[in-house]
């Protein structure tokens, strides 16, 4: 029954011991004591009474006011130049309906239109489409494409626009290609990691499939080809592949030949001719090549990364390879933009793709430099602790071994969005999730929009949705005994989305002046010399940055501990004596066995020490944690009480005033969440080349529903 509510002098207080997944609109809720309730909403009517539908955040139909753009700071803004923020996922509904499961009690069937509905009352206002044009090679011919998945994804960007979506389109992802060689003609030996940026057969191909899908008159854009449409704003050249990554060490046999030949091309433009080259080279790595067919074969990877700088056999000509492989990669992408935008008619916004590269801290600047030809930037980070099993890829049984990260404890700077923007540039990560079994899921929201706010990051795209709302526990795969892992409509990650949409969206949280702007030479990148920070969570200033170019305005490197006070920015093919850095001392302190980090606008801190994450705007204010006892925390205008081990709470005005005069207030709370009959046992985990970690191992993985942690307190 419901709590009497005590008033104070500073506005409504309010119990709770709530079993209600994301909202309570100023309501005082007692419910059952259980530890946990059972997750089982009904079917979404949309209804016009509804407390909570952000809807009204999107346009009446995504592109209304013309194609998406960006402006000189690096955001993105609509046709008529107002700015606009995303909250974003990727998803799969209807993508091949003949593998569709059936559904939960209240859905016979996935309905693209439906689940649009659902995700815009949530607050999302972009998706992410990847798809496959590449065709089948049993049926198809290698120009062909893949028909069913063109009018998958034009049928998807349609019904995402009616209700004020947009789209991000990926069309390729090499792991996935399959070929025939004998039917084709080609010589690849089913190895296709690569290939895009080189072989021209496969260029010329994809060129075709883009062609086919770009210029095609579809009834699922009314009429229009969707290089005519303004709801799809971000065209991905292709997902996770790259020349920087360890897959290219596979390229082998003519795939190879035909690399060294264009590597001996670009090395007699540089040099005047090849003897000049191994002038400069001398004879390491030259024991594949064919000097008399202008071929010369590359080196592994590995000479490129950290310790492979330090083998005695390095030579100038690992720095030509790599830059080599970097133009390669970057000219690619600008002739794909230059064949979209001039002989497709296309003014989409593009970018070049979304990979790591084999070294974090020497080549991720080379990989970032090469999407500079396009002009949005990306990147895949997910965030999770260790999973041991035998399908660990793709699903959790039992017997699997696992353990729990935090970024308010000890993952800190594990966080996804710790990242270098390019100036100018918006910068994306086009996947990402807290990966299941991972139990601190529910901060993430939270933690993504204060930092993508105080940042002025550009989107993250949570991964994935395959359903029309909620994805409930079940099997991996459909059938196998199983739990599926990449998961994001879970009522602790998709559940937290309204609150913080919100905030981001209208811009609640104040954006910083940036706290770093590297400038780095291209020549710098090449020879390997360090930045002055890094994305990697083991990057150490001190011992990591010890190579650094000798003009650099800087002489020791960055803390990564700055990426929570400010945008962290980079500038390529730049002088390294611009390079500016404030000085953040001030901000960051030691915190008992943690750090306490505090934004440079004041409004966030994250308190690693305490466990403690908070949010202490006019507009919205907020927490997440892990607490060991009772706990209260006293924010500007509200002071929360929990017995709750670990707890997110946000309190949002949803008027645009602020929470001392609002009228209309969204408190969302957020804990764990497992299936029902989850069970674990602990255990001592030893990864490789490390210390042992305490975890578990999964006894029982469960089934449906969700089982949420009861939240108990008040506010």
């Amino acid at each position: 029954m419901p709590a009497t509510p005590i008033v104070r002098s500073k506005g409504l207080s309010i119990m709770f011991k709530l079993c209600i997944p994301f909202i309570a609109l100023c309501l005082c809720v007692q419910l059952s004591a259980a530890e946990t309730w059972a997750f089982e909403p009904e079917a979404d009517t949309f209804s016009e009474d509804a407390l909570l539908d952000l809807r009204y955040l999107n346009e009446k139909h995504a592109g209304q006011s013309g194609w998406i753009r960006t402006n000189d700071r690096g955001d993105f803004v609509h046709g008529d130049g107002k700015e606009i923020r995303f909250w974003a996922l990727n998803t799969g509904v209807e993508k091949d309906p003949a593998h569709e499961r059936p559904l939960w009690n209240h859905m016979s069937k996935v309905d693209l239109a439906w689940h649009a509905k659902f995700l815009a009352k949530r607050g999302v206002n972009m998706v992410r489409l990847g798809t496959e044009l590449n065709p089948d090679p049993k049926t198809q011919n290698l120009n062909d494409v893949n028909m069913n998945k063109c009018q998958w994804a034009w049928k998807a960007i349609g019904a995402m626009a009616n209700e004020g979506i947009y789209s991000t389109f990926s069309p390729y992802w090499a792991f996935l290609v399959k070929s025939d060689d004998k039917k084709w003609g080609t010589d690849w030996n089913g190895n296709h990691a690569g290939l895009l940026f080189f072989d021209e057969r496969m260029k010329a191909a994809y060129k075709n499939w883009l062609k086919i899908f770009f210029t095609t008159p579809t009834e699922h854009l009314g009429g229009k080809t969707l290089a005519e449409f303004p709801g799809l704003a971000v065209f991905q050249i292709q997902n996770e592949d790259s020349l920087l990554f360890w897959t290219v060490n596979r390229i082998k046999g003519p795939a190879a030949q035909k690399l060294g030949k264009l590597f001996g091309q670009w090395s007699i433009k540089k040099y005047g001719n090849l003897d000049k080259a191994y002038a400069v080279w001398g004879k390491n790595f030259s024991e594949n090549d064919d000097k008399d067919n202008g071929i010369c074969m590359m080196a592994n990877l590995w000479h490129m990364a950290k310790d492979g700088r330090k083998d005695p056999r390095n030579c100038p000509r690992i720095d030509d390879q790599l830059q080599f492989w970097t133009e390669l990669m970057y000219d690619f992408n600008k002739e794909i933009a230059h064949y979209v935008r001039e002989d497709l008619k296309c003014p989409v916004l593009i970018n070049g793709g979304n990979w790591k590269s084999g070294d974090s801290l020497l080549l991720n600047d080379a990989e970032r430099y090469s999407y500079t030809a396009n002009e949005v930037i990306a990147v895949n980070r997910y965030f999770g602790g260790l999973h041991n099993g035998e399908h660990r890829g793709w699903a959790i049984l039992n017997g699997d071994e696992y353990t729990n990260k935090s970024v308010v404890d000890d993952a800190a700077l594990e966080f996804p969005l710790n990242l270098k923007q390019v100036a100018g540039k918006p910068m994306i990560i086009t996947e990402s999730i807290w990966v299941f079994p991972e139990e601190n899921a529910f901060q993430g929201s939270l933690l993504v929009s204060a930092y993508s706010s105080l940042n002025g990051f550009d989107g993250l795209y949570w991964n994935g949705a395959y359903e029309n709302d909620w994805a409930h526990p079940k099997a991996a795969n459909g059938y196998k005994p199983s739990q599926k892992k990449w998961i994001c409509m879970t009522p602790d990650q998709a559940g937290q989305w309204p609150g913080a949409a919100l905030m981001l969206r209208k811009g609640y949280i104040k954006r910083a002046d940036p706290v770093v702007h590297e400038h780095r030479s291209l020549d710098a990148i090449y020879k390997g010399k360090t930045p002055i920070i890094s994305e990697s969570a083991t990057f150490d200033p001190n011992r990591d940055a010890g190579d650094l170019p000798a003009n650099s305005s800087v002489k020791t490197g960055v803390s990564p501990w700055v990426y929570f006070t400010g945008p962290v920015q980079v500038t390529y093919d730049s002088d390294e004596s611009k390079t500016k850095v404030t000085d953040t001392s001030k901000l960051i302190s030691k915190s008992g066995n943690g750090m306490r980090v505090e934004s440079n606008t004041g409004e966030l801190v994250i308190d690693t020490g305490k466990k403690l994450f908070t949010v202490d705007t006019p507009k919205c204010q907020a927490m997440t944690g892990h607490f060991s006892s009772k706990t209260t925390i006293d924010l500007s205008d509200v002071s929360i009480s929990t017995s709750n081990s670990d707890l997110s709470v946000s309190v949002i005005s949803m008027d645009d005033k602020t929470l001392t005069s609002s009228s209309k207030i969204l408190i969302q709370l957020g804990t764990k969440c497992r299936p029902t009959d989850w069970a674990t046992e602990p255990v001592t985990i030893t990864p490789k080349n490390s210390k042992p970690l305490q975890g578990f191992k999964v006894t029982n993985y469960g089934k449906r529903p969700w089982q949420i942690v009861t939240t108990q307190g008040s506010i």
